[in-house]
């Protein structure tokens, strides 16, 4: 079996390592979101690959969803004494990362080489592939002007209304090698779409053009584990979003987001009365990962529901 997931950070991260568990080191391509790259204090930071990374690791800090567990703050606590910016916080062990990839990255390095490099050197036999080695960036226009997405996100905390989105440098951004190749495999079983945020974790990966179509195009069916509980995000500014750009928050219009791209829904158990709504085959589970027992049992259930849909939209 052969399986592509697109994914974002802590939530998808969850989903992603229920299936690393219950696949075979081979089976699994993970494709994640970049756009929330970006250069702070000289170095390249990469949030939703480092949290993934992280995750399927076991170095996690399993309190926050993201940065290295028994973290140590030496680094951040000199900054502070020296006026620098503080307001992204990077750890000693995680600065790491940070450095190491930025140097590799101006040796002439490509994003997806150095995170192959990263993931290897922790022990992953994941593939983990960025969306695409160019930049994208995802762009927060709000009422209070437009955001770069940490300023959004951490700085600011999310409190901005949002009128809109932007994913910079999209239209021209080509797909990191191994993307293509592995959603055009024979024998790929199923895409799935991990519970992230569809708008600042997963659309920065649709916008990519050739993606998009080879995601359409695709012969395994593509298959959405919604980000909603009981109608609200579990974790993250989801629902906060979709009321501020006009959306009813419930499920089915998450599924309606993605139209023309799903052959299958998951729908947690607590949004069933939705499932009427929903343009595709819905799977009713239970969606919410409390632990990893949890993660593995959605992503197992996840992969049988996928079992029992026909092919994609570029199936004959």
């Amino acid at each position: 079996m052969s399986i592509v997931a697109l994914t974002g950070g802590v939530g998808g991260a969850k989903l992603a390592l229920g299936l690393q568990r219950v696949l075979a080191p081979d089976a699994l391509v993970l494709v994640v979101n970049t756009g929330d790259d970006f250069v702070h204090l000289g170095l390249h930071v990469s949030p939703d690959i480092d949290t993934v990374v992280y995750t399927l690791t076991g170095l996690v800090n399993v309190e926050t969803g993201w940065g290295r567990a028994d973290e140590t703050w030496t680094f951040m606590q000199a900054l502070a004494g020296l006026g620098g910016e503080t307001w992204f916080r990077l750890g000693d062990g995680d600065l790491a990362m940070h450095v190491e990839r930025t140097r590799r990255l101006a040796a002439g390095e490509s994003l997806s080489a150095v995170t192959a490099h990263l993931a290897r050197r922790l022990g992953l036999g994941v593939k983990i592939l960025p969306m695409s080695d160019d930049p994208v960036r995802t762009r927060i226009v709000t009422a209070d002007g437009e955001l770069d997405f940490q300023n959004y996100f951490v700085e600011r905390r999310c409190v901005p209304v949002v009128t809109a989105l932007g994913y910079a440098g999209a239209d021209t951004a080509r797909p990191a090698p191994g993307v293509l190749e592995a959603l055009r495999a024979p024998g790929l079983e199923a895409v799935v779409i991990c519970p992230s945020n569809p708008w600042l974790s997963i659309d920065p990966i649709l916008a990519v053009p050739a993606l998009r179509v080879a995601l359409h195009d695709c012969a395994a069916p593509v298959i959405a584990v919604s980000p909603l509980v009981g109608g609200q995000a579990v974790k993250g500014p989801t629902a906060k979003i979709m009321a501020e750009l006009g959306m009813p928050v419930y499920a089915a219009a998450v599924a309606r987001h993605y139209e023309g791209l799903l052959d299958g829904f998951v729908l947690d158990e607590r949004d069933a009365g939705d499932a009427a709504q929903i343009g595709v085959p819905v799977c009713i589970a239970d969606t919410l990962m409390r632990d990893l027992a949890d993660r593995e049992r959605l992503a197992r259930t996840t992969l049988e529901f996928a079992g029992t849909l026909a092919g994609g939209r570029g199936a004959p």
